[in-house]
Parts: structure tokens; sequence; C-alpha cells
């Protein structure tokens, strides 16, 4: 299931991923540019395709993903005119039920059981490379696609931030963020909620190269097509064994951890809020981040 839309002039649907093929690469870019690829189910789902294609395409060694337009992505959609959460999609992350007949704690558990968590985890563990290449705003669920990612070649113009402390929610719901910087970054990265730049997110170890916006996807496919030329199945097993090695580490364990003090924040809200995301719409985060 889809939720299509038009491009200018034209009455065919137009997806919101891109999948093409660059010799063995498959380069999946997000394509909401005039929501600064604010994610919505359709979205979601039309990334898993993308990435199921590229896992059973024997001539593809390594992925890129991207987003069209002037940033990567501004995370999860809270408001767009597409937004689709109501929708529902055939499950693929997990056996959790359909959320759309459910209501309450039964239903936001559900729905971000399978579209958030799940499809991140999975996403994770695809057996071939993925680079991130990062341009502007890289927020909230848009930190999830990266951290998910391989390696992250972010332009000198990117930026990160979570900042839905805000809502009274500690985090977005892949919460990675003690594996991909140290923990006292992390803490002053979620308690200010503040914009981290591509230099300081490279400086503490987040990102693994920074370039100037020009040549950012230039450069992110030079370097998917220099691992390209490594034995497929050395990389698979290369990335398994750091995963692994996370998970050793807590990785797993620490984001179920984080994933239900996430649901508690949304229930406490729902309970003395506006709504499960503390009354913060679209305009409210805006208005509150560039304070």
């Amino acid at each position: 299931m889809s939720a299509a839309r038009t491009g200018p002039g034209s009455t065919e649907p137009r997806e919101p991923v891109r999948y093409e093929r660059r010799g063995p690469v498959a380069l999946v870019t997000m394509d909401r540019p005039e929501y600064r690829n604010a994610q919505n189910s359709a979205m979601t789902y039309a990334l898993d395709r993308a990435f199921y294609r590229a896992a059973d395409d024997g001539d593809v060694k390594v992925v890129v993903l991207a987003g069209e337009g002037k940033h990567f992505s501004a995370g999860h959609d809270i408001g767009s005119p597409e937004r689709d959460a109501h929708l529902p999609f055939d499950r693929k992350a997990g056996l959790w039920w359909d959320h759309s007949d459910k209501e309450g704690a039964e239903s936001r558990f559900a729905r971000e059981s399978e579209v958030y968590l799940g499809m991140c985890r999975r996403w994770r563990e695809l057996p071939k490379p993925v680079i991130a290449s990062v341009q502007g705003a890289c927020v909230a669920g848009g930190l999830m696609l990266a951290w998910i990612c391989d390696l992250i070649v972010a332009s000198d113009d990117a930026f990160f931030a979570d900042p839905v402390v805000r809502m009274g929610i500690p985090g977005v719901e892949y919460f990675a963020h003690p594996w991909v910087m140290p923990p006292r970054i992390a803490k002053e990265f979620l308690y200010t909620g503040d914009r981290m730049s591509a230099q300081r997110a490279y400086e503490v170890g987040m990102v693994n190269r920074v370039v100037p916006s020009a040549e950012l996807a230039d450069h992110a496919l030079e370097l998917a097509e220099r691992i390209a030329d490594m034995p497929r199945m050395g990389l698979a097993l290369t990335k398994r064994a750091v995963n692994q090695a996370e998970d050793i580490q807590g990785l797993h364990t620490g984001v179920d951890s984080a994933f239900g003090l996430h649901h508690l924040a949304h229930a406490h809200n729902a309970e003395t809020a506006k709504d499960s995301l503390g009354g913060m719409d679209v305009r409210a985060m805006k208005e509150a981040n560039s304070r």
C-alpha cells in the first residue's frame, strides 16, 4: 500500500523513494523535498522495498542512502498533508498487530514497533555496506536513518539534532545516541536539543567524513565504489562482526529499554497534555528550535 503523489504536470503516481543503479552501487533517494523528506509511512515502506531490492540484486555491492533537495530528512512526518499515521500498511518488520483499528498506547506501541524501531533494526542488518549521504537537516527520525548506515558522509552545511525532549520524550525510538557518540555528548545533545554541526559530529566520531556541499554526492559515490572492490561475503561478515560487537556492548538491549521509556512518555503526555506529543506540533517545534 502506498500513499501516491503526482509530480508537476504529471498524472502518474510519484513514489516517495527513488532507486537507481550506478554499476555496483544502489542509490536510494528519499524524494519528498517539499517536506524536507519527512518520513510518512509510505516513505518508510518504500525505503524497505528499496533496501530489499538492493539486498536481492547480486550485482549490488554497496548502497548509498540520500535525500533529494536541501535536506537529508527532517524526521518523522508529524504534520504534512500526506501524513498517513492512521492508515494500515502490510506489516513487514515484526508480528505486532495492526495499529490502525486500536486506540491509545496500544495503537502507538504497535505502530512504532513496526514502522520505526522494527524497520531500523532490519535495515541495520542489510548484509551490504550502506553509506548515508547527508546534507542540510538530519533531525530526529532522520538521525535514525543515518545511524543504521555503516558510514556517514556529511556536507559541510549538514546539521544533526534530536529535539524531541521538548515533547517530554527521551529521544527518538531507535535510541542509539550513547553508541554513536560519547555518553556525556549524547546527554548534552538531548538535554539542549541544539543542532550539532557536521564538523562537531565528525569530532565526536558520529560522522566519517565532512566534504563541501557541492562534492557530497560524488564523494559518497566514490567511497561506495571503492568499498565495492572488496569481496561481497567479506563485507557482509565484517558488517556482522562489528554489529555484533555493538550489540555485546549493549546496543540492542539499550534500545529496547529506551523504547519502553519513549512510550511511557507518550502515555504520560496523552494523560497530562494536549496529545501524545505534548502539544508540540510542527510549528511549535520549529519556533522552539529557532530560539
